[in-house]
């Protein structure tokens, strides 16, 4: 990859970009914007356009309808008992619980309300029942925003059991170093311990003081754990929990992975020695994955995923209209914007994966 992608623009990030300032807890979706520049045009068009706009009724359907799911998914858990039958149970909820989580991103992003209050009662709402920390994933995930696929700032390709750049790979040693020579085999079945990764990682944080609402988050988190293993083990018996468990959290996992890979693994990466303005570094470490409807409700919209880059704020159901003034804005100025079929994005995922590792082997 050659040091520089593209010549360096002016540095733009608008009020939709990711802020993160030294020793303060980045925030989700504020942020200044430069006139002039390429996405500072791009920007008003879409201001103008309306798509900043909140759309409140359409997540407290969503909100409602995910709500009843649980609900029943809850009752058939209570009716089904001590039943083999409860694994069908367990697919529901790790289905759902994706679902869940995705509203909690959105939540993050501050997409849903136009005050952060609203939107942290909503992700710390969600949190509660999915089971993760809502202010570890947002610290997390607005350094990924501020420089996607950056070798040493963004925290989503700083993966020990991954390699996703030739510099990684020749970091890894021992057992590490012979995982990234088989990477590409290992990545989906990786993904079933995803689920508890995320919960490990956001249980770390809450014991390291790593977010800002510390005794809150320990609350909710121990109140889920608590409650979790005490409905599953005092309606099954021991062997059918533990099973319940691998079934729900795994799926969890699984569906999670899936969702959040073909946005940018197997996309360019950069380092220090990359120079990009905030536009071209967005687009040109993104992937679009096209299919409609369906595959906008399967991946919880993360399939424009550089339209939410460029404006992380926007909300869900606009990202689709969205997408058509950005893609033609791009064309114009011959930036690369690449789209693909969901399982064309996951083969490009793996051969990269493969590719790296191939020094390894």
């Amino acid at each position: 990859m050659a040091k520089t992608l593209v010549p360096s623009g002016a540095a733009a990030p608008s009020e939709d970009a990711i802020v993160s300032k030294p020793n303060a807890a980045p925030v989700v979706g504020q942020a200044g914007q430069t006139r002039g520049s390429d996405f500072a045009e791009l920007s008003r068009e879409i201001k103008l356009a309306g798509l900043l706009d909140r759309r409140r009724g359409h997540y407290l359907v969503r909100i409602a309808v995910n709500t009843a799911v649980f609900a029943a998914g809850c009752a058939a858990f209570v009716l089904l008992g001590d039943s083999w039958w409860q694994l069908a149970v367990a697919a529901l909820f790790g289905v759902l619980f994706t679902q869940l989580a995705f509203v909690g991103h959105d939540a993050g992003h501050r997409q849903i309300f136009r005050t952060k209050r609203a939107n942290d009662v909503t992700g710390f709402a969600h949190s509660l029942v999915v089971g993760l920390s809502y202010g570890w994933w947002v610290g997390k995930h607005s350094k990924h925003h501020a420089n996607p696929n950056h070798e040493d700032h963004d925290p989503d390709v700083d993966i020990k059991a991954l390699s996703f750049s030739l510099g990684q790979s020749s970091t890894k040693r021992g057992f590490l170093r012979m995982m990234a020579r088989y990477q590409a085999f290992l990545f989906f079945p990786l993904l079933l311990l995803e689920g508890l990764s995320l919960h490990a990682s956001g249980v770390r944080a809450v014991v390291r003081g790593d977010v800002r609402q510390r005794a809150l988050e320990a609350v909710l988190i121990g109140v889920h754990i608590l409650g979790y293993l005490a409905a599953v083990f005092l309606v099954m018996s021991p062997v059918k929990a533990v099973v319940f468990i691998a079934v729900h959290q795994g799926l969890f996992g699984l569906y999670m992975g899936c969702s959040f890979a073909p946005n940018h693994k197997g996309m360019p990466m950069l380092s220090a020695a990359d120079e990009l303005d905030f536009l071209r570094k967005q687009v040109l470490t993104s992937r679009n994955v096209r299919g409609g409807w369906f595959v906008d409700f399967l991946l919880g919209g993360l399939n424009y995923q550089i339209e939410h880059h460029l404006f992380p704020s926007m909300p869900r159901p606009s990202l689709r209209r969205a997408q058509l003034l950005v893609r033609d804005f791009c064309a114009a100025r011959t930036i690369s914007y690449q789209e693909s079929s969901l399982v064309s994005s996951y083969a490009q995922v793996l051969r990269h994966l493969h590719a790296v590792g191939a020094p390894l082997r």
